[in-house]
This record gives C-alpha cells, structure tokens and sequence, in this order.
C-alpha cells in the first residue's frame, strides 16, 4: 500500500508515513497506523473484501452511533463519499484513530452496561430478517456429524466437544425469534468493547451490524463481561438501565444469540480444522479458537445464574 495515495484518496493531509506492518490483526482484517500532516488514522485492510452495497447501513450506524456520542472511533469516507478505496491491488477503509488498550473482560462493568445502552438507544432503523447466525440452531444431527468427523481425523480437541454435546443441543432448545427488533452491533465481545487509554471504553468493528434483539444482545454482554460474578452482573444491568437502555434480560430465551452464535463459531471452527487443505498453522488456530468455547462453555447452569442474578424484578 501506498501511503500518499491512502492519504490523497480520504484527504488526510501530508507527508504521510504508513507503519511498517499492521498494528492489530483480528479474523476479519488487519490495521496499519498512517501517520499525516493532519494526524494519526487507522488503516483497515479486510481479509476478504467485500462490496460498498453491503457495508452501506452498518456504516450509516457506526457513523450514527458516533454522532449520537457513542465512544467510537469516526468513519473517514473518501472525498467521492464512498467507504472503501482500492489502493495498488488492495481494499481499504480508513478510520480516526484511538489509543487503545487489550481486550479484557474484566472491564469495568458500569462503564460497559453504560455503552452498551448508548449504543441501543442510536435513533437508527435498518429493516429486514435476522441474519440466521444470530437465531438459529447447529442442530442435533450436525453436532453428531462433528463429534463423528472429529473423532476420525484425530482432532485434539474431539473428546471435550463430545462430552459438550448434550448441552449444546439442550441449549439450542431455549432459542426463540427476537422480537423487538432494532439495529444493533451483534459483534460486542470483549475484542470489539476495548478499554480506551484515557480511561473510558471504545467499540469497534461495526461491520457486522445489522437487526435484532437488544435484549438478547444484553445476553451476550452478561456471559463476556460478567461470567459467575454477580457483582458484575447487577453493575452492568443497573448501569445499563440507568442508561436508558430498551433492553432487559428476563428469561431463558433472551440468551439465544449467545447460543446460535457461540454455536455457529464452534462449526465453523471445527469445519476450517477438518478441510484436508488446512495446515498445521491453519489448524492450530482453528484449535485456540474452538477452544474460546470449550475452555469456559456457555453452559444451562452458568446462563440460569447469570438469569437470576440480572433479572430486574
């Protein structure tokens, strides 16, 4: 990449200067600091690229979230007014910079509840379905499929999914459609909720924005941030409510996102380990990420407690 022509292409000012490599790398993308006359910006290159149609609304939140004074980072649009900017053969999208600190999942968990409301409360609609990563099961004869699949190739990890199978199927027993539909950003772990380094929290990585639940997503914030704490759990839920947030979480099936999803993640981890091209790096990873869910799994027993410590009577 060039940095003159990143810098020319979103008007960035001068003399600018890209880091040597990239400064943060997740599943999606990799981020490069550019440096200019005008300031710091980060430079997000995506693994796979993707269409300006498709990234249209899940921008217009993210810019909308920060207008509403969400802390995040600014969406820096070319100077045509389009998202993405082709430089030398690669696809990139540029962003204000922000220091920030690592992912940790002991953040303080008012200040997350307090963002998260922030967050829900955007005055911005997008229609259309829910995306059926988000609500909809693995299934029974799939997860059998794995465990089967997992056995026969020799995967490390074959044993830990098969004794997690029952629950796996039990869960996906509490799934029910999200109803009270509203844009939200689906993607809130702790690598997207980052502590900031002046002290407050930043979200990040809004591409995967899209309709539905808040209070299913409120979910998934109480298993990431909160786990067997119930301390954590009411200082997130008070902050949130006090917050305005829209959403609560009142019974089982407000974890379905959490379920569908983690489900989703642990095939999709499992499959990348099992493809016959996969290297021994490529399975390494498929193994550390498998295990995000087999190390702390999101189980019955855990979500009941996380229920009846952040159910507001």
């Amino acid at each position: 990449m060039d940095a003159m022509d990143i810098a020319a292409r979103f008007d960035l000012g001068t003399g600018a200067k890209l880091s040597d490599g990239p400064v943060a790398k997740g599943r999606q993308g990799a981020v490069w600091r550019l440096e200019t006359s005008e300031g710091r910006w980060a430079v997000k290159v995506p693994f796979h690229p993707t269409s300006e149609d498709r990234m249209r609304s899940a921008t217009a939140f993210h810019e909308a979230a920060h207008a509403a004074g969400v802390p995040t980072p600014q969406v820096r649009r070319t100077v045509a007014g389009t998202v993405f900017a082709i430089v030398g053969n690669t696809q990139v999208r540029v962003y204000e910079w922000v220091d920030l600190k690592a992912p940790d999942p002991g953040l303080d968990p008012a200040l997350v509840g307090a963002v998260v409301a922030a967050v829900h409360r955007v005055p911005f609609t997008e229609d259309g379905p829910v995306d059926p990563w988000y609500r909809e099961p693995v299934g029974a004869g799939r997860w059998d499929e794995l465990v089967r699949q997992l056995f026969a190739a020799g995967a490390p990890f074959a044993g830990r999914l098969a004794d997690l199978r029952d629950e796996l199927v039990a869960l996906e027993s509490w799934l029910e459609p999200p109803l009270a539909l509203r844009t939200c950003h689906r993607d809130l772990w702790a690598d997207n909720v980052l502590p900031a380094a002046d002290g407050g929290v930043c979200v990040i990585d809004w591409e995967n924005s899209g309709p539905a639940d808040p209070s299913q997503e409120l979910g998934c914030l109480l298993f990431e941030f909160a786990r067997t704490d119930p301390g954590r759990v009411r200082a997130l839920t008070d902050a949130y409510r006090q917050a305005g947030g829209p959403g609560a979480v009142s019974r089982r099936g407000h974890f379905s996102m959490l379920i569908a999803q983690l489900g989703h993640i642990t095939e999709i981890a499992a499959t990348d380990w099992l493809q016959p091209s996969a290297r021994s790096t490529r399975r390494a990873e498929s193994a550390a990420w498998i295990s995000e869910v087999l190390d702390e799994p999101h189980t019955r027993e855990l979500l009941d407690s996380l229920l009846r410590d952040g159910r507001v009577d």
